[in-house]
């Protein structure tokens, strides 16, 4: 899993039938401080994230294993979006 935080939308008017009604976001890539890492994936939103919320992604094989994009041809998936976290004792809150 990787932090990301939401910065666009993908519009497709024309795609594989299995990805009819998936939401499409485009997530920049974030380091534990929450600073740009660099570089971006669209991925599938399966828990109903909005624009610069800070989220958890999956890539790769792990994508297909939610019920939203189970059998579906899916590189990146979101599956959490972050209320907080703590590293090393600090605790950041984002909710």
């Amino acid at each position: 899993m990787k932090l990301g935080r939401v910065v666009g939308t993908v519009v497709s008017t024309r795609k594989d039938p299995s990805l009819e009604s998936l939401k499409l976001l485009i997530v920049e890539n974030l380091t534990p401080g929450l600073e740009k890492e660099g570089g971006y994936v669209v991925a599938v939103d399966s828990v109903g994230s909005g624009m610069r919320e800070v989220v958890l992604y999956a890539s790769g094989s792990s994508a297909r294993l939610t019920t939203v994009t189970k059998d579906r041809p899916v590189d990146a998936v979101i599956m959490a979006i972050v209320d907080s976290y703590d590293m090393e004792g600090h605790v950041t809150r984002l909710a």
